[in-house]
């Protein structure tokens, strides 16, 4: 299809391939020696609406949710278990959702189901909540800010939402092969591109992308960035695999903006 290069990122990226199992290795690494993880808490009746809830020390400041990627089609939760590590040592809850992947739902059940599990986790942990999300799940956290899509008491505790690498407007997707699953049509693609969101929640917004990212994602970044008037972070020499690995540190500049 057309535009199937354009969104591809593995081929452009040095041992591209070998991302995913070392995310897997680390993830696993780290669930194995969390303190108090709380693992596969159900928050739907779908075989994948599960999240996985991290706790600091003490009462937590506050609720960080980190949606995963994948195009909506691919990877879990249990990819991303190690980028709780930098709000965990800030003292703030994490919560890692999986997600039913395209085709079995669409892009819009998909958002759906994750205004669900932010809803869930922000019952089960007290004060303000932070959202990040990458690439499909920088659109998923994007998406959280439409007004009505999160109930309101939900919606008033948000503090910072961060797109990382987002897909912003969805319709140069319906000219890939992954539209294949997604079946987008053009209406569909409106309705969930965050660009044509005028109704949102007032909340601070940082859209972030690495500066060494193919065209498309650094174009998708812009959008948003231009549509909603917000912040936008090149982050440099950081390309589409390792733009979230700040989320482990504590110290990062990504983590400073996201908790404030």
């Amino acid at each position: 299809m057309k535009l199937d290069d354009a969104y591809a990122n593995a081929a452009y990226i040095p041992n591209g391939e070998s991302y995913p199992p070392r995310w897997d290795a680390a993830a696993a690494g780290f669930r194995a020696g969390a303190k108090a993880a709380q693992l596969d808490l159900r928050y739907g009746s779908a075989e994948r609406e599960k999240l996985d809830l991290f706790c600091p020390e003490g009462p937590p400041k506050g609720l960080f949710v980190f949606v995963h990627g994948g195009f909506w089609r691919m990877l879990d939760k249990s990819y991303w278990s190690h980028l709780a590590a930098g709000a965990l040592a800030n003292g703030w809850a994490v919560a890692m959702p999986s997600y039913t992947l395209c085709p079995d739902t669409s892009i819009a059940g998909i958002t759906r189901e994750v205004a669900a599990a932010v809803t869930h986790a922000a019952k089960a942990v007290n004060g303000p909540v932070v959202l990040a999300g990458h690439s499909a799940g920088g659109h998923l956290v994007a998406r959280m800010l439409a007004r009505g899509m999160l109930p309101d008491a939900v919606a008033a505790r948000l503090q910072h939402v961060m797109p990382i690498s987002p897909l912003s407007d969805l319709r140069p997707l319906m000219q890939t092969s992954m539209n294949d699953d997604f079946k987008l049509d053009e209406e569909e693609a409106v309705a969930e591109s965050p660009i044509f969101m005028s109704d949102r929640v007032d909340c601070p917004v940082t859209v972030w992308v690495g500066a060494a990212e193919r065209p498309a994602f650094l174009d998708q970044a812009r959008w948003l960035s231009e549509a909603w008037g917000c912040a936008l972070v090149e982050d440099a020499d950081k390309h589409h695999f390792d733009v979230v690995d700040a989320l482990a540190d504590h110290e990062s500049e990504m983590l400073r903006l996201l908790l404030g």
